[in-house]
C-alpha cells in the first residue's frame, strides 16, 4: 500500500489511522466537509491532503489527482449517537452513501475497500462476538451498517475490488465524541461533577483508537477479500470496573453514582469481540491497556 483514501477522518479511528499511514510513509487523502471545524483534527503532514468532498458528493467526485490509490477506507457516517441512530430515513441514505464510496473508490483506483461496520449489527448476544455471530440488529444504525456491509461487498466485487468489513466495538481515545461514555465521564470528573450511571454490570470491550488505526492500517496491507473482522481488544469486563479506572486516573476522589439510571431497554450487556481471525491473517495484537490509554486522553485534552 502505497496511497490511501479516509472518508470520516476527523474521529478518534479516523485521526489514528491517518498517523498510522504517515508512520508508514503512506500518502493519505482525506476526503472532508468545507467548512467544518472538526477539519482541524485532521494529522497535519507532508503525506496528507486534503479534498473538499461531504457524504452527499461521493457519487460525482472525481479523481484530479493525476494518481491512482491503493485502499479505500470509508468511516463517513450520518447520525451516530441519540435519536438519530433510530431515524431510518437518515439511515437508509448512509447505505447510499456507502455505496457511493465504492464507486468513488473505483474511480480513483483502488484495490481494496475496507468499510467500518459497528457491533449493532449484532444486536443483543450472550457470548464472544465473531465475523460469523448471526446479526439481528434492533436499530435503525445497525440495520444499516448490516446492509451497508452486504452491498457495498457486492458492489466492489462487481467494480473488481477486494472488499473487508469490519465490526468495530467500542473504540476511545482522542478525537472521540464529547458524548461517549469514556469522554463525557472525564469532563463531569474533570468539572466536579457527579457522573452517573447504571449498574455497570455490562461485560464490555474497550479499544484504544491507536491500536484501532493499527489494525486498519494492518488491513489495508494484509486483510482477505470477502471477509468480516470483528474489531475490539478481545478482553471484557464489567462497565463498572472501566469507570473506577477513569475516576482513579481523572480524579481519585471524585465521586461516581453507579445504579442511579436504568438499563435501556434493549441494553446490550455483553460485548466482547473474537480477533483470532484478525490476528491471524494481519498479526495484530492490542498493545494498550485501559488505564494508560485514559492517561493518553488526558494529554491529549490538556
Amino acid at each position: 500500500m502505497k496511497r490511501a483514501i479516509v472518508t470520516g477522518a476527523t474521529g478518534a479511528v479516523g485521526t489514528a489511522l491517518i498517523r498510522e499511514l504517515i508512520n508508514s510513509s503512506i500518502e493519505t487523502l482525506v476526503f472532508c466537509r468545507e467548512g467544518s471545524k472538526r477539519n482541524d483534527q485532521i494529522p497535519k503532514h507532508k503525506l496528507v491532503r486534503k479534498k473538499y468532498c461531504s457524504l452527499d458528493d461521493l457519487a460525482d467526485v472525481q479523481n484530479d489527482t493525476g494518481k491512482t490509490f491503493d485502499v479505500f477506507y470509508h468511516f463517513g457516517w450520518e447520525g451516530t449517537t441519540g435519536s438519530a441512530r433510530n431515524d431510518m430515513y437518515l439511515q437508509n441514505r448512509n447505505v447510499r452513501y456507502a455505496l457511493d464510496a465504492v464507486g468513488a473508490a473505483s474511480r480513483f483506483g483502488c484495490k481494496k475497500f475496507i468499510g467500518a461496520g459497528s457491533q449493532a449489527e449484532y444486536g443483543r448476544v450472550e457470548g464472544v462476538l465473531k465475523p460469523d455471530t448471526p446479526a439481528f440488529p434492533e436499530t435503525g444504525y445497525g440495520i444499516a451498517k448490516l446492509c451497508a456491509g452486504q452491498m457495498t461487498r457486492e458492489y466492489a466485487h462487481q467494480l473488481g475490488m477486494e472488499h473487508i468489513w469490519t465490526r468495530i466495538l467500542s473504540v476511545y481515545g482522542p478525537n472521540d465524541g464529547a458524548q461517549s461514555m469514556v469522554m463525557s465521564t472525564i469532563h463531569k470528573l474533570q468539572n466536579g461533577e457527579v457522573p452517573q450511571f447504571t449498574k455497570g454490570e455490562q461485560m464490555w470491550d474497550y479499544l484504544y483508537s491507536g491500536d484501532a488505526g493499527r489494525a486498519f492500517r494492518l488491513l489495508g496491507e494484509k486483510g482477505v477479500d470477502g471477509k468480516i473482522y470483528v474489531l475490539g481488544s478481545g478482553q471484557a469486563q464489567p462497565l463498572a470496573e472501566y469507570i473506577k479506572v477513569i475516576r482513579n486516573v481523572v480524579n481519585p476522589n471524585g465521586q461516581i453514582e453507579l445504579g442511579a439510571i436504568p438499563y435501556a431497554p434493549k441494553q446490550v450487556m455483553c460485548l466482547r469481540a473474537d480477533i483470532t481471525e484478525l490476528n491471524k491473517d494481519t498479526g495484530f495484537v492490542p498493545e494498550m491497556d485501559f488505564a494508560t490509554g485514559i492517561n493518553k486522553v488526558l494529554e491529549w485534552r490538556t
